[in-house]
């Protein structure tokens, strides 16, 4: 990690107001990107953002338990669907006490790039708007399975960015939550291409 060449951070101003802890988000990325938008997290934990990672409840993600609790995050372990009302019933206690809920929003078995519509109904009942997270990587090796998992290769370039906060308003019922999952992948899918072309044309 120390070795990769970070450009400035596309977005960075916002999540600025979500930083002190005293303000609650959603922020979400692919499941390819975790290598770096987690990184990105610690950065943020550092300057003081309350973040608790949703991490799949299989033996998978005992790992990554573990890297986000030496990271100073508070965990639940499930995922968007599969966990039901039981996460959500987590993921809501929490945010209540000001942390804001990470998640790789396609994961943990894709579809590649789908947002999971548990992600944007969290997001609903928390009352919380979601932050888009995005990454692009100059060189990067690709694991061969469901999501491409990237791991970007030493001294490469890195590009992170941010994107605007999106709130579904809370009156939306749940069974109209689909264009708001839409719009949501799109935002992130559109960020991801920003970076990409940040890189393209340095």
């Amino acid at each position: 990690m120390l070795s990769y060449r970070f450009e400035p951070t596309i977005g960075a101003k916002y999540i600025v107001p979500f930083l002190d802890g005293k303000a609650v988000c959603a922020p979400a990325y692919w499941h390819q990107h975790h290598v770096l938008c987690s990184e990105l997290i610690r950065k943020w934990i550092k300057r003081g953002f309350k973040a608790c990672f949703l991490i799949s409840g299989s033996v998978d993600g005992e790992v990554p338990e573990r890297i986000a609790r030496a990271y100073g995050a508070e965990v639940i372990r499930g995922s968007a669907n599969q966990s039901g009302a039981l996460a959500l019933r987590d993921q809501h206690a929490m945010m209540k006490k000001g942390y804001s809920i990470v998640t790789t929003a396609d994961g943990p078995r894709g579809p590649k790039y789908e947002i999971k519509t548990g992600v944007a109904v969290m997001a609903r009942v928390g009352g919380v708007p979601i932050v888009p997270v995005a990454c692009a990587a100059e060189r990067a090796w690709y694991l061969d399975r469901w999501d491409d998992f990237m791991i970007p290769k030493p001294f490469s370039r890195v590009v992170l960015g941010v994107g605007e906060p999106y709130t579904i308003p809370r009156d939306t019922r749940l069974d109209d939550i689909e264009p708001h999952r839409l719009n949501i992948q799109q935002a992130v899918m559109s960020l991801m291409g920003e970076c990409e072309d940040r890189l393209k044309a340095d």
